[in-house]
């Protein structure tokens, strides 16, 4: 740390006693006078240094990278042999191996442009918003279901995860992209896209649970998550540490943060119709014919089940302390306040647990049971699909005016201070709010989106910047202030987010940029006498070691052994989950019914960012290879080494079905013309080369010895070539 933010630091933790609130009146002098921080002034624009005559230097991104190893004593890596590179940027884009068919096409093509042709080609690809929107939905904290205790499913969440691919597969300029998100409801009236957008401010938890409910917490939970999710998003501040007292190190007031949290005062979430009423009218119909098949199996198992379940509850109720069998006694209506919690903790103890009916069963009965439940679940699974509706949000009443938001001491909604109106982080000099009610997130969304706003394009480029580099320039990506990392090529970072603004908000232009620049091109070899200079690799001498993200290791998986279904978008898909999961989960309710398997044909090898999404239950694959449980945002994944990561790869049932596909896979190809041809179709399709002749003997070894096909295929999903970027 440079002994300039020392002193700001010192200064701003010497001020404990401006943590607290102390008053609007204050707050002004205290944001002017801790504003003038790297991130809070506009980018300015300069030229690219001059290249001298470097070959190297392909692009303006190049000339920044090469003028900073300059200074440091640094040189560039050469680039990777084209095999490594073609297989590395088709990972980077779609996250999806080239198929050996597209490695052939490239590997022939010998022209100068072939490799950016290459890019053009995969920039077009739909695969790329998928790869593109697994980061994204990191970054807002996405996922199928609430979280918390009932973690329940949001059955319309999906169309916001697809309306997200889309947008990136469409090169969607960022800044309609924001405002869409922010207010699409406010600003594009009608436009279904656009209301699907703004499920972005209910991507995060909610804390939803039965019983009495504090409303007002549970209202002021909600406004505390699409407040800290701008912050986090857009504007890469950590915004949420002023909730409870000033932020103790960047210039955001208390008060600033609840005027932003008063721009949702009148938003609330919800599924706003999409379907026609001819649809929705069809749709009652449907469902009313479906509870009707469903009513007779239903009665069936209730008539079999009622005696067992009458002697288990008596004899329960026999075996009450005398007290609360008295109260259970008592008629509800006639209950006195006492009794009515005596008589609710009998309940709890004289409930009937789905295990204990079964095991009081007779055979018979038990039998008889099972089929009807069998029975039932495949009427439940015909059940008709809801009619369309948007995950989204909306102004409560436009006619009226949005409630009041106060001031919180320590963020406790029942301590009330001053009361605020709409506004915006006053370190970034903003424009005013309207105190209307509908206009206040166009106001919001019209400032991330602006030019002006000095953090927006920053904090996105940056985000573009780590995810085809392996780090971003701001190694902290949603925090830019005091505390966050410095940048380590400043002026490159302010170059491209003056040119990201100047192409008109293009992540296409801006990943071309980087994905043709010489900086991307470089092999991952690591050199001691650069890394004493650099250890961190800061001004990219070269290309990071990235193993693949846990969604694209399965997915590559599945590429090779020729069992991706890649079809794009829709509901999410529920694959089997492991029995030891299912058991540690699921805790209550008879387990045939608690994770109904999707049934479609080919569902289950569909991409990993269709899968349902769960917060509490993630595939033991995706979450040892560091998928986020999506409560908070997700700037940077974690990057560990364990051994059930290595157990995943070459024990679950998952990889042992893929590998025997895979083995059936090449087998088809090679036919009758034997070993050599299966080891190569091997090689080129997880590796995407031709295999080296120490490996063809290894192999040829292995196999001579007794070993499967389908055990080779299944080291090469263990290779740790597979697993990472090359």
């Amino acid at each position: 740390m440079r002994s300039a933010d020392r002193r700001i630091l010192l200064s701003l933790a010497l001020a404990g006693a401006l943590y607290g609130y102390s008053g609007m009146d204050k707050d002004e002098e205290w944001v002017a006078g801790r504003k003038n921080w790297w991130a809070f002034r506009k980018p300015v624009r300069t030229s690219p240094p001059a290249s001298g005559g470097d070959a190297w230097i392909r692009t303006p991104v190049d000339a920044f990278v090469r003028a900073a190893q300059r200074q440091k004593g640094l040189t560039p890596s050469p680039e990777p042999p084209r095999e490594a590179l073609l297989r590395r940027v088709y990972l980077d884009l779609t996250g999806l191996p080239p198929t050996p068919a597209q490695a052939g096409q490239f590997l022939a093509d010998r022209a100068p442009d072939a490799y950016e042709r290459l890019v053009d080609r995969l920039l077009a690809s739909p695969h790329y918003g998928e790869r593109w929107a697994t980061k994204w939905l990191d970054v807002v904290r996405y996922a199928d279901t609430n979280g918390y205790e009932a973690d329940a499913e949001r059955p319309h969440a999906w169309r916001y995860r697809d309306w997200v691919v889309n947008a990136f597969n469409s090169d969607k300029p960022f800044d309609r992209f924001i405002l869409e998100q922010i207010a699409g409801d406010e600003l594009f009236p009608g436009d279904a896209a656009a209301l699907i957008a703004t499920g972005f401010h209910r991507a995060g938890p909610v804390h939803v649970v039965g019983g009495n409910q504090d409303v007002e917490m549970n209202r002021q939970e909600v406004l505390t998550e699409m407040t800290s999710a701008i912050g986090s998003t857009f504007l890469g501040l950590t915004i949420g540490c002023a909730r409870c007292h000033n932020h103790k190190f960047d210039p955001i007031p208390q008060s600033d943060y609840y005027r932003l949290q008063a721009i949702f005062a009148a938003t609330e979430g919800k599924d706003i119709p999409l379907a026609s009423e001819d649809e929705r009218r069809a749709y009652e119909k449907a469902k009313e014919r479906h509870q009707a098949r469903l009513k007779p199996v239903r009665d069936a198992i209730a008539a079999i089940e009622q005696p067992y379940r009458e002697r288990l509850r008596a004899a329960k109720i026999e075996k009450l302390d005398p007290e609360l069998a008295a109260a259970l006694r008592v008629p509800k209506e006639k209950r006195t306040e006492s009794e009515k919690r005596l008589a609710k903790d009998a309940e709890g103890q004289i409930k009937v647990s789905w295990d204990e009916l079964v095991a009081s069963l007779s055979e018979a009965d038990r039998d008889r049971r099972a089929a009807l439940r069998r029975q039932m679940h495949d009427i439940e699974y015909e059940a008709p699909e809801p009619p369309a509706a948007a995950f989204a949000v909306a102004n409560a009443d436009p006619s009226k005016p949005a409630p009041d938001t106060y001031i919180l001491k320590v963020g406790n909604h029942k301590m009330k201070l001053d009361k605020v109106g709409p506004g915006l982080l006053r370190a970034l000099d903003p424009p005013p709010v309207g105190e209307e009610a509908v206009g206040r997130r166009s106001a919001l969304a019209r400032w991330l989106a602006s030019p002006g706003n000095p953090l927006t394009a920053r904090v996105m480029v940056n985000r573009i910047w780590q995810l085809r580099m392996g780090q971003g320039l701001v190694a902290t990506p949603n925090d830019y202030g005091l505390l966050g990392s410095r940048p380590a090529l400043p002026q490159l970072l302010d170059w491209l987010a003056a040119e990201f603004v100047a192409s008109g908000w293009s992540v296409k232009k801006m990943d071309r940029l980087i994905l043709t620049s010489s900086a991307y091109r470089q092999t991952v070899a690591h050199d001691a006498a650069k890394a004493a200079i650099d250890p961190d690799n800061r001004f990219h001498w070269r290309a990071n070691r990235r193993r693949l993200e846990a969604e694209f290791l399965r997915d590559s998986v599945l590429a090779a052994a020729g069992t991706l279904n890649p079809r794009l978008g829709g509901r999410p898909v529920r694959v089997p989950i492991e029995r030891e999961i299912y058991d540690l989960i699921f805790t209550e309710g008879e387990p045939d019914n608690l994770w109904p398997v999707t049934r479609e044909a080919g569902a289950h090898t569909r991409r990993s960012l269709y899968l349902l999404n769960k917060r509490t239950v993630r595939l033991p694959m995706l979450a040892n290879f560091d998928q986020p449980d999506a409560m908070t945002s997700c700037p940077t994944r974690p990057n560990s080494t364990h051994a059930l990561q290595a157990l995943s790869l070459m024990n679950s049932e998952f990889m042992q079905q893929q590998a025997e596909a895979f083995a059936a896979q090449i087998s088809r190809e090679c036919g009758a013309a034997g070993r050599d041809c299966q080891i190569h179709a091997a090689f080129t399709r997880a590796l995407a080369r031709k295999p080296k002749p120490a490996e063809v003997r290894w192999t040829r070894e292995y196999l001579a010895g007794g070993n499967r096909l389908a055990d080779f295929c299944l080291v090469m999903f263990n290779r740790n070539e597979f697993a990472y970027l090359p």
